[in-house]
């Protein structure tokens, strides 16, 4: 078990006066069984006088904001205090054929109905060809989902590339396939892509995941970074598969859960819409995940 305080900080500075701004961001963990928030604020400045915490349709939690006061910064920051465990899974269904993971084929098993909107295309993960041929290689006939799952992450760590500057905000899977390079969010796009392509249902999750400064190195506040992985439904059960392909590893007690959706779309950090006569603007992310005590869970 790790406890951790989640910093973020959104600053936004624009060229002229912004008039009115509308706007949602997704900055507040979620409760979930092996996650518990014991904290959590989120501060506009400055403060708008509309603002609406929600939950969305995804279960996240969600804030939406209204700004009509003339301002050239906008500062959303977020502090939340969150205890996270390791997730468990059930053995059988990690051991299930992948077959069964396909909810659209399968309408008959426990919670299928809650997975199938999750094994659909969605505008930032088309069912693209390259990527369903490149899925088939790890989805071979009978072969149990955690094991195909597992196979698919490992493949896209070893085939693709971190390279910031070979995607943007607004790149397709096809890009990200095409250039075998990418960041997080890529590679969650394309293994969304390569599984749904073959009816798995799958889901797009954003967070963090706690890092370690380099050897004599010491942690630098504000260092961090928003993450991205992606769930792969296990049949039959409420249990979804965390798998990272950016790291090659099963989300662990070191990832702390944000928001989930059907792809980054929905689930964003912050996204709005603003009027203004400006015509250039500049944005700064700093994210500070810190440990502040470690369990084994003895009493």
């Amino acid at each position: 078990m790790m406890q951790y305080r989640v910093w973020h900080r959104t600053a936004y500075a624009y060229g002229k006066p912004v008039q009115d701004s509308v706007g949602q961001f997704h900055l507040v963990p979620r409760e979930l069984p092996w996650q518990q928030v014991s904290s959590a604020r989120v501060e506009v400045d400055p403060a708008p006088g509309d603002i609406a915490p929600d939950t969305d349709a995804f279960g996240n939690s969600a804030t939406y904001f209204h700004l009509t006061d003339p301002h050239d910064e906008l500062t959303i920051t977020a502090s939340s205090d969150v205890t996270v465990h390791e997730p468990a899974y059930d053995a059988d269904a990690l051991a299930r054929p992948w077959e069964d993971a396909r909810p659209l084929q399968n309408p008959h098993l426990p919670e299928a109905w809650l997975a199938v909107e999750y094994a659909l295309e969605s505008p930032r993960v088309r069912h693209e060809a390259e990527a369903a041929a490149y899925g088939a290689a790890s989805l071979t006939p009978g072969r149990p989902i955690g094991e195909a799952a597992t196979d698919l992450m490992r493949r896209i760590y070893r085939d693709f590339d971190y390279d910031k500057t070979a995607t943007t905000v607004t790149s397709t899977v096809g890009d990200a396939m095409r250039a075998r390079a990418g960041v997080c969010q890529d590679f969650a796009h394309v293994a969304l892509a390569c599984l749904r392509s073959h009816g798995v249902a799958a889901r797009y999750v954003s967070g963090y995941l706690a890092t370690q400064p380099p050897p004599g190195k010491e942690r630098v506040f504000g260092a961090d970074a928003s993450h991205a992985w992606l769930a792969v439904w296990l049949p039959g059960t409420d249990q979804w598969l965390a798998i990272d392909p950016t790291n090659d590893q099963w989300a662990n007690d070191r990832y702390v859960t944000v928001a989930w959706g059907r792809d980054y779309g929905d689930v964003s950090p912050v996204r709005g819409i603003i009027f203004t006569k400006a015509k250039n603007s500049t944005l700064r992310v700093s994210v500070d995940v810190a440990p502040l005590a470690v369990s084994d869970g003895a009493a």
